[in-house]
C-alpha cells in the first residue's frame, strides 16, 4: 500500500510538471492571439469611428502596421523607465509593468500631440510625392521597416532606440521613393550628433553622481551626518527635474511659452527633499549603525517610473502617430497636422499592450543583466537620465531615452569598477581582476553594436518595404 501511494505521488508529480510545461509553452501563442485580437479591434473601431471606409486599402494597412509598431515600442522601451527601479527592488515586475502602461496611455493622450508633428515632414520633402497613394505607401513601408527591426531586437534582448528606428526607416523609404535629394540631410546630421552625445553625457553624469555619493556619504567619517546633508538635496533635485520635464511637455501640449512653467515647477522638489529628510532621520534613529537606503530611494524611483513612462508615451507616440498623420485622408490640407485624439489614444494603447505582454524580458536584462543595481545606483541612473533628457528637451535636441537610460547604467557600471579598483589589493593576479569586472562587457558590445546599425538597417528595411509595396500596387 505504501509503495502504491509512492507511485501515485510520482505520477501526479509528472502530471503537474507536464501541465506546467504545457502552460509555459502556450503563453507565446496566447500573447500572439491577444496581439491579433487587439489589432483587429483597433482597425474596426478606428475605420468605423473616423468614417474612413473609402480609404480602406492604404489606411487599413497603415493602421495594422502602426499597431504592430506600437506593440514593438512598448515591448522594447519599457526598460528605459522601469529597469532601474526593478533592478533596485523598489517595485516588482508585474505592478511596475501595469504602472508604466497606465503612464504611457496618459502621456500619449495628454501630451502626445506636441511631439507628433516632427516625424510627419521633418525628414523628407513631402511635396515631391506625386499622389496620396505614394505618401501612404512610403509611410506604411517606414512603419514596416521600423516595426520589424524593433521586434527582432526585442527578441534578441537588445534595447534599441525606437525613434532612431522610425527615422532610419522613413529616410530609407524616402530615398527609395524620391531619391537622395528629397532627404533633409542637415536635420539627420543634427539628430545623429545628439544621439552620440546624449548617452555619453548621461553615463558621465551617472558615474559622477555615484562617485560623489560614495565619497561624500558612504566613505564619510560620519555617515549619518553626511546622509542628512546630501541625500535630501539629491532627491529634491531629481524630483524638481522630473516635474520640470513634465511641465515642459504639458506646456508644449497647451501651446504656451514653456520657460515660466518649467521654472515654476522646480520649487516643487522641496517637499520631496523635506519628506526624505524626515524619513532619513527616523531611519537613523531606528538603525543608527547602518540605516537602510531602500526605503529612502523607493518613492523617488517610483516617481521616476511614472514620469518617465508619461514622457515616453508623450514622445514615442509620435513614432506611430506621425506617419499616420501623413497616411490619414486629411494629410496635405490645413488639418494635416491635427492628429485626432483617437489616433493618439490608439498609439498609446498599443504601446501599453506591448509593455504588458512583452516588456518583461528587457526590463530584467536592463535592471540586472548589465550591472547589479541597488537603490543608490538606480537613483544615480534616474537622476542622470532626468537631467540629460530635460536639458536636451529644453535645447530642442531630438534624443533617445533608450540611449540615455542605458548610457546611465553603463556609467554606473564603469564607476563601480573604478571605485572597486581603488579598494582592490594590488597583488591580485590579472585573472582575478578580470573576474571582478562589475559590468558585463558582452552586453556593452552587443548593445552598442545594435545602436550603431539601427539607422542603416532600418533604412534598408524601409527602402525594401517600399519597393515591394510599389511593385505589388503597380502590378
Amino acid at each position: 500500500m505504501k509503495s502504491g501511494f509512492h507511485i501515485l505521488d510520482k505520477d501526479l508529480g509528472r502530471i503537474t510538471h507536464a501541465e506546467a510545461a504545457q502552460s509555459q509553452a502556450f503563453r507565446p501563442v496566447l500573447r500572439l492571439g491577444l496581439v491579433v485580437l487587439f489589432c483587429v479591434v483597433v482597425l474596426i473601431l478606428l475605420m468605423g469611428g473616423l468614417g474612413l471606409e473609402p480609404y480602406s486599402t492604404g489606411l487599413g494597412a497603415g493602421l495594422i502596421v502602426a499597431c504592430w509598431l506600437g506593440l514593438a515600442i512598448g515591448s522594447n522601451d519599457v526598460a528605459n523607465s522601469l529597469g532601474p527601479a526593478v533592478g533596485a527592488g523598489a517595485i516588482s515586475l508585474v505592478p511596475g509593468l501595469i504602472l508604466v502602461a497606465l503612464a504611457e496611455i496618459a502621456g500619449a493622450s495628454l501630451a502626445g500631440a506636441a511631439v507628433t508633428h516632427r516625424l510627419a515632414g521633418g525628414i523628407f520633402e513631402s511635396q515631391y510625392l506625386a499622389s496620396r497613394l505614394d505618401a501612404q505607401m512610403l509611410m506604411v513601408a517606414a512603419l514596416i521597416g521600423a516595426a520589424f527591426w524593433i521586434t527582432l531586437s526585442t527578441g534578441a534582448g537588445l534595447p534599441v532606440s525606437t525613434s532612431h528606428s522610425i527615422v532610419g526607416a522613413i529616410a530609407g523609404a524616402s530615398i527609395a521613393a524620391l531619391g537622395f535629394a528629397a532627404v533633409h540631410w542637415n536635420n539627420l546630421m543634427i539628430i545623429a550628433t545628439a544621439w552620440i552625445i546624449s548617452p555619453l553625457a548621461a553615463g558621465a553624469l551617472a558615474a559622477a553622481l555615484l562617485a560623489f555619493v560614495t565619497v561624500s556619504v558612504r566613505d564619510a567619517p560620519d555617515r549619518a551626518a553626511a546622509a542628512l546633508r546630501w541625500l535630501p538635496f539629491l532627491v529634491g533635485v531629481m524630483a524638481a527635474l522630473f516635474l520640470a520635464y513634465l511641465a515642459l511637455l504639458l506646456a508644449l501640449r497647451i501651446g504656451i511659452w514653456p520657460l515660466p512653467v518649467v521654472l515654476g515647477a522646480l520649487p516643487f522638489g522641496l517637499p520631496m527633499a523635506w519628506l526624505t529628510l524626515r524619513q532619513l532621520r527616523g531611519e537613523i534613529a531606528a538603525n543608527p549603525e547602518k540605516p537602510r537606503m531602500k526605503p529612502l530611494f523607493g518613492p523617488p524611483l517610483l516617481m521616476a517610473v511614472v514620469i518617465m513612462g508619461f514622457a515616453h508615451g508623450a514622445n514615442d507616440v509620435g513614432n506611430v502617430a506621425g506617419p499616420l498623420s501623413v497616411i490619414l485622408p486629411r494629410a496635405g490640407t490645413s488639418e494635416a497636422m491635427q492628429v485626432p485624439i483617437t489616433i493618439l489614444l490608439m498609439a498609446g494603447l498599443a504601446i501599453a499592450v506591448g509593455t504588458l505582454l512583452f516588456g518583461r524580458r528587457l526590463v530584467v536584462m536592463v535592471g540586472s543583466g548589465i550591472t547589479r543595481l541597488n537603490p543608490v545606483r538606480a537613483f544615480c541612473v534616474s537622476l542622470a537620465t532626468a537631467a540629460t533628457v530635460l536639458f536636451a528637451a529644453a535645447a530642442g535636441l531630438p534624443v533617445s531615452t533608450t540611449h540615455i537610460a542605458i548610457g546611465g547604467i553603463f556609467g554606473v557600471g564603469f564607476a563601480r569598477e573604478w571605485l572597486d579598483g581603488k579598494r582592490r589589493r594590488p597583488d591580485l593576479p590579472a585573472e582575478e581582476n578580470r573576474r571582478r569586472l562589475l559590468i558585463r562587457r558582452s552586453h556593452v558590445i552587443t548593445i552598442t553594436a545594435a545602436w550603431v546599425v539601427t539607422v542603416p538597417v532600418t533604412a534598408l528595411l524601409g527602402a525594401a518595404s517600399y519597393l515591394v509595396i510599389a511593385l505589388v500596387m503597380r502590378t
